[in-house]
């Protein structure tokens, strides 16, 4: 069975997927692909795109495997929130979303690179941020969690405090939809569990 790439460098990426294959049932090629985070009236249009361009750059980078390639962030107002740059545009994305609900979307590219079978998809999942102080903003930002986060902020951490609730895929807020992810793994025959998963995964390490 084909070894599965994540042509991402994202460690929340790398630690879903370590949970479901174990740590040597993937390798990590970071991508060079160049996203996209202008305005957009199609954000799933957007992310899926960003997906497979990551997804595409890499498979031109190895000899096989199947390639997985993920892009997620934050939409809201017609506007893409991804990575802050700095402290101060962490603040003023956290301001921004601060008593609001907001959409976090993942585009999903699986290529098969023995086969050229492309499978694309998304995610998005609503979540919903408190009233937040300037003082609980700077003391977050003091921390550093959110500045290499889409959105500046990680559900997972600290960020959690500021997540009231969240309708959808936790999996997605952190960065790799796994139901999603799974889906798409399977029309390209790679399967986690069920009929012929012991053979698969223990063909990867």
């Amino acid at each position: 069975m084909k070894r599965i790439i994540l042509a991402s460098s994202s460690p929340r990426r790398r630690e879903l997927l370590a949970e479901l294959l174990g740590k040597r049932g993937f390798r990590v090629v970071p991508s060079g692909f160049s996203e996209d985070n202008g305005h957009t009236d199609d954000p799933l249009g957007l992310a899926i795109r960003n997906a497979q361009g990551k997804a595409r750059d890499v498979v031109g980078q190895i000899h096989e495997g199947i390639v997985i390639g993920v892009d997620t962030f934050v939409y809201m107002d017609g506007k893409v929130l991804g990575k802050p740059v700095d402290a101060k545009d962490a603040k003023r994305m956290l301001m921004a979303q601060s008593g609001k609900a907001v959409r976090v979307i993942s585009g999903l590219c699986v290529i098969d690179s023995g086969t050229g079978k492309e499978i694309t998809g998304s995610e998005e999942t609503l979540v919903w941020i408190k009233k937040l102080s300037d003082e609980e903003i700077d003391s977050y930002n003091a921390t550093g969690e959110g500045l290499d986060k889409a959105g500046s902020f990680g559900v997972q951490g600290k960020g959690a405090l500021f997540v009231e609730r969240i309708e959808g895929d936790y999996f997605n807020v952190v960065g790799l939809p796994l139901f999603r992810l799974d889906a798409m793994l399977r029309q390209v025959g790679f399967i986690i569990l069920g009929q012929d998963s012991k053979v698969r995964i223990t063909s990867n390490r």
